[in-house]
């Protein structure tokens, strides 16, 4: 049940902070920022080498308050030592099989990037839980979602990058199930970071209420 639980909660959030921190102190601010405006959902991006180590303090630290997962993770070993660390799931710009096949191992949600419905439906036949779009999402914009829908309906999306407070709720009509921020909760103090997630966290609960 655990990969079924920790997708749900992903779903649920709408969204995530797209996290590249040198130190945990910050991540703390940034992790309180969104915990507080209701997008309690992180990916620590594996471009640092101590992402692994800041996952695992904040695992530890906010418990169930916070889903910390890993993010540009290009191959099995380091998903697996991100798992092992404490990562709730797995984000990579790329598709690679045998990081679908740890990430099963370990039953933990995979999100490889994908630039084509080929691609993407290999992707979802190894057990990936989204397909990111990435990174075509800011080639194409809020109708990539739809691009990918319009065959596979029931293909989930997670859109990484193009997104933004004045466009949001074209990529939700469109059909994108989770969105990937970088500044708006990445930057500035945690009371910035939380009324920024407050209000991508407004958008999407009015959306849902109102088509779901």
């Amino acid at each position: 049940m655990k990969k079924m639980n920790i997708t749900q909660r992903m779903y649920e959030s709408g969204a995530l902070a797209i996290v590249r921190v040198e130190t945990f102190e910050r991540a703390c601010e940034i992790a309180e920022g969104c915990i507080k405006g209701g997008i309690p959902v992180m990916e620590m991006s594996f471009t640092l080498n101590n992402a692994a180590d800041i996952i695992d303090g904040l695992s530890k630290k906010y418990g169930d308050n916070l889903c910390v997962g890993a993010g540009t993770v290009l191959d099995s070993e380091t998903a697996r030592y991100a798992i092992l660390k404490g990562a709730k799931f797995i984000i990579a710009p790329t598709y690679c099989p045998e990081v679908a096949k740890i990430c099963n191992r370990y039953q933990i949600p995979y999100a490889p990037g994908c630039t084509s419905v080929t691609e993407a439906v290999n992707a979802l036949s190894m057990g990936a839980a989204f397909i990111k779009a990435f990174p075509i999402s800011d080639f194409y914009g809020p109708k990539l979602a739809k691009v990918f829908k319009t065959p596979i309906p029931d293909m989930p999306i997670l859109a990484s990058g193009g997104v933004n407070l004045d466009n949001l709720s074209k990529w939700l009509e469109n059909g994108v199930d989770i969105c990937g921020f970088g500044g708006l909760l990445t930057k500035g103090s945690s009371d910035e970071i939380a009324e920024n997630a407050a209000k991508i966290r407004k958008i999407i609960t009015e959306y849902r209420s109102k088509n779901n």
